[in-house]
């Protein structure tokens, strides 16, 4: 092989390298953002901790939702807060209804602030995991349960929160607003 040949190899290598991971960033940085909370990606767990890891500290979570314009749905908490103890379950319900006169799917785009509490806020089970098909005029419930992770006592720089706010934006499923609510989610500082 010759040297022209070579340089030719190791420059299509490269392009065909930076294209992959092009495609893969999206995912490795949601990826990144579950595994340590930042910009307020909240966790996903199986179980809440056990009893005797229910701390005495108690955090109010404040519940926020917002629905797209292009979305014509109304959706709220069933309460705007609730006081948890540490490692306490907690359990939300929301309320969405399709005012539209046809089926519409929803997917919800979630995190929480203070952005650094992302991480200990841990989400067992919540309507938030998948996309949501009402039909016309239908309501639903939409429950989350979710815990405070007792670990938030071991780290100094969140003992100052005593207010977490978990906040909801619902867009209309495969939408260009899903895509670009998406995509500043994922390039957020």
């Amino acid at each position: 092989m010759d040297k022209n040949t070579k340089i030719l190899i190791s420059v299509l290598s490269l392009v065909a390298f930076m294209i992959g991971l092009a495609f893969a960033s999206v995912p490795l940085y949601d990826a990144f953002c579950r595994v340590t909370g930042f910009g307020g990606t909240t966790q996903v767990s199986k179980a809440a901790p056990a009893e005797d890891e229910i701390l005495d500290r108690k955090i109010t979570v404040r519940f926020n939702t917002d629905t797209n314009r292009n979305l014509n749905w109304r959706f709220q908490p069933e309460i705007r807060k609730i006081d948890v103890n540490v490692g306490q379950q907690g359990l939300i319900t929301f309320k969405a209804k399709n005012l539209e006169r046809n089926p519409v799917a929803g997917t919800a785009v979630y995190n929480v602030t203070p952005q650094k509490a992302g991480k200990y806020f841990q989400k067992t089970q919540c309507f938030c995991f998948d996309r949501q098909i009402l039909k016309p005029n239908e309501e639903m419930d939409m429950p989350v349960v979710f815990y405070i992770d007792p670990s938030i006592a071991d780290d100094e720089n969140m003992d100052d929160v005593k207010s977490i706010t978990l906040s909801y934006s619902f867009f209309k499923s495969d939408s260009s607003e899903l895509d670009s609510a998406l995509e500043e989610f994922y390039n957020a500082d």
